[in-house]
């Protein structure tokens, strides 16, 4: 858009699942992180005079992990769910709209070639002249990546695992289609559901699931999630981790509270190397949105040979970009149901392997950060 256990949907496990032994939690809410987009903001916003004993970097790390041990003592979930990418630039999303991420790619290697931990998609990547001429099958487009970050990667993947806290990853998708998917579950499973499921039983099921969704980001595209009735809500890190809600969506862009997507549908985002409609920029997607409720709504407008209601040009616009619109929605909308394997999400209330934490904390420097992930743990289990 990006302990416990790490899997691939399709493919199995990704690394070892791992117990949570004492696992705890006050019995409210889901909170769910969108890792990559954690650690890249903690690479850039934590100085990289923050080093391990051997002088490795490890900034990303320990800011990673004080805004876990911050974000978990302030909304104490009973549930955590560090997301991650299965392929950051997902070949279905790369099929529709080539330019999607395509100034991310920082090289086309062989899958042998590539550092573990490093985020890559096999989607066919454009060679020089703009094409996929000159790619070798097989080859996999390779996300720019600091070099300091690069090695802070399993690092992370090491003191999540020691900790005891569910990290999981879908073989084709983005972490976004996983918090969405999980976003989208989570309200409708009961308490036995869960249960189950954190025992390795079952997958959720049944009636409403009392607490909210959190999701921590610092991605808008996760804005098309938010939900008031349910609630699932934004905790966005670009603003010290404000929550955003239905109310805040409509008052930032000027659209229905769940029509972001549509939005940036319209917009573009040039982020993500998606150009949008040409000539329509935010003011003019706000009011198609207001006035139609969504873009499936403005396209069916425009298709019953409707005239009114349309913004001066707007309308002769959409007609030139009809072909673009039905593809980059599918480009842009969250996947809601991703196949994911059971997980065992309880926050845990101590470290699950608390030797290899010392040890990991030893290694890398990360004492402070461990301590203050551990009492955080341990502050969010006890009874409100």
């Amino acid at each position: 858009m990006s302990a416990g256990t790490s899997e691939t949907a399709s493919e199995g496990p990704a690394r070892p699942v791992r117990e949570q032994p004492g696992a705890a939690g006050p019995g409210g809410g889901l909170l769910l992180v969108d890792t990559p987009s954690l650690y890249f903001r903690a690479f850039y916003g934590v100085p990289q005079s923050v080093t391990a004993p051997d002088g490795m970097p490890v900034n990303a790390v320990r800011g990673l992990l004080d805004v876990l041990a911050r974000q978990i003592a302030d909304l104490r979930p009973a549930h955590l769910v560090c997301c991650f990418d299965g392929d950051w630039r997902p070949a279905f999303r790369v099929e529709l709209v080539e330019s999607y991420k395509a100034h991310r790619v920082a090289d086309v290697l062989d899958p042998a070639a590539v550092p573990p931990s490093v985020p890559v998609s096999a989607a066919a990547t454009p060679g020089p002249a703009g094409t996929t001429e000159g790619v070798a099958a097989g080859a996999v487009a390779v996300e720019e990546v600091p070099d300091e970050l690069t090695p802070q990667l399993p690092v992370i993947d090491a003191v999540l695992d020691a900790f005891g806290i569910c990290r999981v990853e879908a073989a084709g998708f983005e972490a976004d289609d996983v918090i969405g998917t999980l976003a989208t579950r989570f309200p409708h499973g009961d308490a036995a559901g869960w249960a189950a499921q954190d025992r390795g039983e079952a997958p959720a099921g049944g009636g409403p699931f009392a607490g909210p969704v959190e999701i921590l980001t610092g991605d808008r595209d996760l804005f098309q999630l938010v939900r008031d009735d349910v609630p699932v809500r934004v905790r966005y890190s670009v603003e010290k981790f404000a929550a955003i809600d239905e109310a805040a969506v409509s008052a930032r862009y000027g659209v229905p509270g769940r029509a972001y997507g549509d939005f940036a549908t319209l917009r573009g985002d040039p982020s993500d190397g998606l150009p949008g409609v040409a000539g329509i920029g935010a003011k003019t997607a706000a009011a198609l949105l207001t006035r139609f409720g969504s873009l499936a709504g403005a396209l069916a407008a425009l298709d019953a040979g409707q005239t009114d209601g349309f913004p001066a040009g707007a309308r002769r616009r959409l007609e030139a970009a009809r072909d673009y619109l039905d593809r980059a929605e599918v480009v842009v909308r969250v996947v809601p149901d991703v196949p994911l394997p059971a997980l065992a999400t309880r926050l845990p209330a101590t470290p699950a392997h608390p030797d290899e934490v010392l040890a990991l904390a030893e290694r890398f420097g990360l004492a402070g950060a461990a301590t203050r992930l551990t009492r955080a743990l341990t502050a969010a289990a006890r009874p409100a």
